[in-house]
This record gives C-alpha cells, sequence and structure tokens, in this order.
C-alpha cells in the first residue's frame, strides 16, 4: 500500500487550468482517469487526509505511485480527451458501465452493393444502418419476417448468394415471395437498394406515408377489378399493422429523444435507456457499474452520455436527451453532443406530460435492474471470493491472487504447436489481455519444452516493459533483455510492440509436475521470485507446485478448484481455437502459394482452367501460357514450382481400408463447421483426414 504523500506533487507544479490527470500504479498502468476545471483544486481533494475520503477513492490513491495530468484549452476538449484515454488504458478505477448482454441490432449493411437485413452485434461497422438495440434476437427476426413481405430485401450471407448466383437458383425466400432474389437478376441492383432504402425508412418511423401509399395502391387494384393484387396489398398493409404494433407510441408528434435513468445506492448503480424514434421505442438496453468514489448522480449520467455517444455521429444522436439529473457544468457536455450530433442537442429534466410519465417507466426499469444485478453478484461475488482464499490457502501465498495467468500448449501429433494465455483477475475473465503464441524455439512435439519458451517469452516481455519504465535498471540498457542486443527493441509475434508489464501473483499450467518444473525454471531463470507457480494435471485433477514430490489435493466441492479447472479449461479452449486456425490454413495451402509474383486472381484462373493443381502441374509450359495474363517467364516459373512441390500422399478411406486417389488438390478441401478437414459436397473421390471427427479430436492436445 503507498503512501499518497510519497508521490504528491507539489501544489505550485500544478495549474489552475483544465485537463485530463491519469493516476498510476506501481507499474505503470494506469488505474484512474479524470478530467477538472482546474487542475490544481481538484488534485488537491485526493491528498487529504484519507479518513475523510470515499473507501473507494481511499483504496485508488493507495494504489496508485504516481499522478501526471496534461493541460487542454476548454472543459469540452477536457471531455473528449477523458474519453479517449478511459477507452485506451480501460483503467480499474474508472466508473465503467457494463452491459448485462451482448444487444442485437437490426442492421442494413447499405455499404454492400446488394443490402442485406441481418441481426448485428458488437461494434458498429461504417456505412451501415442500425436499429434498436433489442432485448432479444428473436424479436428482430419477427419484426423481419413480417416486413419482407413488403420489402423483399436480401437476407442471406454472402456464401449463400454467391452459390444462388453461380447457379442460377435463388433460396426458399426467392421462391415463396419473401426475396427479390438479386442473386439471379429478378431485380436490378438499383431496384434492390431501393427496396432496402425503403425498409430502412418504414424502420425509421416514416410508416404513415408507405401505409397511405399502399392503401391507395390496393383501392386503384380493386377499382380496376385486379382482385388478386388488391388483396396482396391488403395483406401487406396488415403485415405492417402488425410490425408497427409490436412498438406503441409513446410520445406525439413523432419525437426522436433518448431517455436515461440511473438507479443507485452507495456502492453500485444501474443505468436504463430508452431509444424512442418516431414516437416509439426503437430499443431499450441496461447498464451496471461499480461507484469508485463518492460520485453524485448528475456525473453517473455525464458518464454514461460519454459511453452512450462516444462512438455515435449524425441521427444516432437525438435532437432530445432526457435525464434524472444535469451535468456540472452542462455546457460542455451539451456542446460535445452537439458536435457528435451536427445541430443542437437539447439535454434536460422532463417537468411533466407524456415525457415525465416515460421516465418514471424507464426509472422503474432501472430499479428492477439493480435489485436483480445485486441479487446475483451477492452468491457470485461471495463465491469468488471464497475460491481465490482457498486457493491462496492450498498454495501457501501471502494473499488472495487477484491476477491469475494461465497457459496451455496445443498441436495436431506435432504439428501447428501453439500456446495460449489467458487472465482472470478476481475470478473473472479479462479477455482484453489474452494473448497467444507460436513455439519458435524448436520444431516437433515437446510439451515440457514448449512451456519454458512461452513462459520465458512472456516474462522476459514484462522485465523489459519494467526496464523502460526504470523499475528494473541493474546495469542493462532500459527495454534490454538478457542476452538481447543493445537497440534492438522487443516485438510480438506480429512484430509490433506489445505490453506485458502488469505481472500475475499466480500462473497456472496445463499439466503436471514437468510442465510446472519447466515454468519455474524459465522464471528462475529470469530472477523472478514472486511469482507463484502451480499446474492443474487433468487425469485427477491434481494440483502440484514446484519441487514438490506429491501433489496438493483440493476436495472435489472445492470452489478453489473449481475456478483453477475453468481457468484451465479457458486456456484449452482458447488454444485449441489457435491451433485450428493454424491447421485451417495449412490443408487451404496450395504449391501456387510460394510463386512469386502471382496473385490471387491468376491462381485462381489457373485452378478453372486446368480444373486442378494435379491437372496443372501435367500440363506444358505452352498449355500453361493459354491462360490468360500467364506469360512465358510466369509460365515456367510456376512449371518449376510444381515440379518442387512433391505431391500429396493418397488418403485412406477408414471405414473400408480403400486407398483413395486424388481428384482434386488439397488447397480444394473444404472446412467443416467445427474446423475439421472435410470432403466437399458432391465429390465423394476427395480426401478426409485420418480417422473420424471425434477420433481426430482425441489427438489434440
Amino acid at each position: 500500500m503507498a503512501d499518497p504523500s510519497s508521490y504528491r506533487p507539489s501544489p505550485g507544479q500544478i495549474p489552475d487550468s483544465p485537463g485530463v490527470y491519469k493516476f498510476r500504479d506501481e507499474h505503470r498502468r494506469v488505474i484512474y482517469v479524470g478530467k477538472a476545471k482546474s487542475l490544481r483544486q481538484r488534485l488537491a481533494n485526493y491528498f487529504q487526509d484519507l479518513a475523510g475520503l470515499h473507501p473507494r477513492t481511499r483504496s485508488m490513491v493507495t494504489t496508485a505511485a504516481s499522478v501526471e495530468w496534461t493541460v487542454v484549452s476548454t472543459e469540452v476538449e477536457a471531455l473528449q480527451l477523458e474519453y479517449s484515454w478511459i477507452k485506451e488504458f480501460d483503467p480499474r478505477f474508472n466508473v465503467k458501465y457494463r452491459d448485462d448482454k451482448s444487444y442485437p441490432y437490426l442492421a442494413v449493411t447499405m455499404n454492400e452493393e446488394y443490402p442485406r437485413v441481418q441481426v448485428m452485434r458488437g461494434h458498429k461497422r461504417k456505412g451501415v444502418r442500425y436499429f434498436g438495440p433489442y432485448g432479444h434476437a428473436w424479436a428482430i427476426r419477427d419484426t423481419v419476417d413480417l416486413l419482407l413481405r413488403v420489402f423483399p430485401v436480401r437476407t442471406c450471407s454472402a456464401g449463400v448468394f454467391k452459390n444462388a448466383a453461380r447457379t442460377g437458383r435463388p433460396c426458399l425466400l426467392g421462391y415463396i415471395g419473401k426475396c427479390s432474389a438479386p442473386c439471379v437478376g429478378r431485380v436490378s441492383a438499383d431496384e434492390h437498394r431501393e427496396l432496402a432504402e425503403e425498409f430502412s425508412d418504414f424502420m425509421a418511423g416514416r410508416t404513415g406515408t408507405y401505409l397511405r401509399r399502399l392503401e391507395q395502391r390496393m383501392t386503384e387494384a380493386a377499382e380496376e377489378m385486379e382482385y388478386e393484387r388488391a388483396a396482396r396489398l391488403r395483406d401487406d398493409i396488415e403485415a405492417l399493422r402488425k410490425a408497427m404494433e409490436k412498438s406503441a407510441v409513446v410520445l406525439a408528434d413523432a419525437t426522436d429523444a433518448d431517455l436515461i435513468a440511473v438507479a443507485e445506492d452507495e456502492l453500485e448503480a444501474a443505468v436504463q435507456i430508452f431509444h424512442v424514434r418516431g414516437g416509439r421505442v426503437r430499443g431499450q438496453r441496461g447498464w451496471v457499474t461499480d461507484k469508485v468514489e463518492d460520485v453524485t448522480t448528475a456525473a453517473l449520467v455525464e458518464h454514461a452520455l460519454q459511453q452512450l455517444y462516444g462512438e455515435e455521429k449524425g441521427d444516432a444522436v437525438p435532437k432530445e436527451v432526457l435525464v434524472p439529473a444535469l451535468p456540472d457544468p452542462l455546457e460542455p457536455v451539451q456542446e460535445w453532443l452537439a458536435e457528435r450530433r451536427g445541430s443542437g442537442v437539447s439535454l434536460r429534466i422532463p417537468q411533466r406530460g407524456d415525457k415525465k410519465a416515460l421516465m418514471e417507466t424507464v426509472q422503474r426499469n432501472a430499479q428492477h435492474s439493480l435489485v436483480l444485478h445485486k441479487t446475483k453478484r451477492a452468491s457470485d461475488l461471495t463465491t469468488r471470493s471464497r475460491a481465490l482464499e482457498e486457493i491462496a490457502e492450498a498454495l501457501d501465498l501471502d494473499s488472495a491472487p487477484l491476477r491469475i495467468e494461465c497457459y496451455d500448449i496445443s498441436h495436431l501429433q506435432g504439428d501447428d504447436v501453439v500456446a495460449s494465455m489467458v487472465v482472470f483477475e478476481d475470478g473473472l475473465q479479462r479477455k482484453s489481455e489474452y494473448r497467444r503464441f507460436q513455439i519458435k524455439g524448436f520444431e516437433g512435439q515437446d510439451d515440457v519444452r514448449s512451456m519454458h519458451e512461452v513462459i520465458g517469452r512472456r516474462f522476459k516481455r514484462y522485465i523489459a516493459e519494467k526496464e523502460k519504465t526504470g523499475e528494473w535498471a541493474d546495469g542493462q540498457e532500459p527495454g534490454q533483455e538478457p542476452g538481447q542486443e543493445p537497440g534492438v527493441e522487443l516485438k510480438d509475434d506480429d512484430g509490433r510492440p506489445k505490453r506485458f508489464a502488469y505481472p500475475p501473483q499466480l500462473v497456472v499450467v496445463d499439466g503436471g509436475q514437468p510442465q510446472v518444473a519447466a515454468a519455474q525454471r524459465a522464471l528462475d531463470e529470469l530472477g523472478i521470485d514472486d511469482i507463484a507457480v502451480c499446474g492443474l494435471a487433468k487425469r485427477l485433477e491434481e494440483v502440484w507446485v514446484p519441487g514438490e514430490d506429491d501433489p496438493v489435493i483440493l476436495p472435489r466441492t472445492s470452489e478453489g478448484l473449481y475456478l483453477l479447472q475453468r481457468v484451465r479449461d479457458e486456456a484449452h479452449r482458447f488454444a485449441i481455437t489457435y491451433q485450428r486456425v493454424k491447421r485451417a490454413k495449412r490443408f487451404r495451402a496450395s504449391p501456387l502459394d510460394d510463386v512469386p509474383g502471382l496473385g490471387e486472381s491468376r491462381k485462381q484462373a489457373l485452378i478453372k482452367h486446368f480444373g486442378s493443381v494435379k491437372k496443372l502441374r501435367s500440363a506444358t509450359i505452352d498449355q500453361i501460357r493459354e491462360v490468360p495474363g500467364i506469360g512465358l517467364k510466369t509460365a515456367e516459373t510456376i512449371a518449376v514450382a510444381l515440379a518442387q512441390a512433391a505431391p500429396a500422399a493418397p488418403a485412406v478411406n477408414t471405414a473400408t481400408g480403400e486407398i483413395m486417389d486424388y481428384t482434386q488438390e488439397p488447397e480444394d478441401t473444404a472446412v467443416t463447421q467445427d474446423g475439421e478437414p472435410g470432403t466437399r459436397a458432391g465429390s465423394p473421390g476427395e480426401p478426409v483426414a485420418a480417422g473420424t471427427p471425434d477420433e481426430r479430436r482425441g489427438q489434440e492436445t
């Protein structure tokens, strides 16, 4: 625990101007970011008597080891910089709203030649129109199913679309009239885009004009005695009205607004947001957060606005935002919102009428969300704390291991050897800090040697980061590993500098005594003696520690054992996922990949012309030159490359023992949904990897 007075700057050093400040811990990791109208006055509040601070603020300043600041011109710039730094550094003590789920959106991909309607989650993409968020994906599908009758927009994936275009046959939706089938040319690209625009306009709330137009066309069809067309238009109107009924009108005058409500207690706060477009509730979401310091409702609202609109622009920021309390000061926040929208935004508290009544509904939702969250978390937090305490007691640690890193090695019979590193903090996954490694020091199958290499590489980077910050200076140059040439920057597998500066309290390896000994040896070679190591063996779920001949046996009902199992299983899952990706790439590899100057287009032209690499290999140089774009020099290079590449061995049908000849090369081998190599439909002569899928999975480690 640090003493805040040890890093307190003198009052004369701190400027009396707007700015943003960062607190860092002993490992130089940013743990808190804040903004202030006056940096001098704001920072002085953190260095008062510890007894007068909020408990979580006291925890933050005693965890920190330094403070730094950046001066800006205006409070709006401070707001923008604070949001950028919170997003970049993910400080553990900042108010961060956590979604209780990944909310689905109804998306229309207007950035494609043939726009597609689909369900999307995660980060928003440029050129895609979003509607929502919705509480459930099935709610989106119900709405889309009703609207496709009137707006038959494409909903299929790119693969299905290309396959239909190649065969000249549309999918089922094309046959039943719920897709305009642009894949087979029933409508042009412009006509299909117009359908997508009408679909988007209807979802955006512009419904009245379109319904009146359909009613007029229905009347005209009836007058002309085209009763079948009139009946179809009648059914279209009914479908649209049914879709509209799913979101009742809550605000008059087709209002566009977001309503934000906050329910809080001393430790936590829940936020509920209703998105109203065209007077109808088009989406809803909920967040929860820990209150890191004695933060007011107005400050919680400000943080919610930052998270809600920090990545949005244009119409995604509504004209009106209704909140339970106004940020203080109000003007910088309103100016920031106006910049995001491109025009004025009204930020206010509803006082009367429909908007106040709807805000009360949103408030009840927020209160219910907080109660539900606390009910779930009470048992979860207690269980996690007990698990960490049991691990600390079993391994004789000084304190509970708040950060655990687990490593696993994966390969398929010695090929594509990879490793994974997963991170759990406070008993919860921290996926943003997961890492994966390729084994580079040797080839073949040796889990013990692989574990030694991975642990060594990870903690060499840890040492290098400490050197860069001046925390580990014993005669070596900053950033220099033991044995590393001076001036050579430490890089990760992809060639970019990576940060491994935050150490764990416990390293878990997937394996028994040999793997544990290898991990401990790697740490000893680097001079690291303050990180505990253990291993979890799969067979009997024994916990092995370095230097002990007998394992630690945790009870089967132990929460500590259950947490170690979850950590180990997550590392295994992450490693196998990476290993399967590498294996799939290898199966799709082609001898043509190694031909210099041969691009993807010409490779496809060669395969299309000859049918397979096998036939291309037997072709003459003159025959190769018949392919458009292939000259004499390129044809000679291709012939030499294919002559040097040894053809793959024949495959064996494991059910009959029959040796099958290749009709196509391995690059045409398909990959099934579970990542295994398989045989393309309609090509019974193509090989598959030996063994059933279950047998092949059993060979993975």
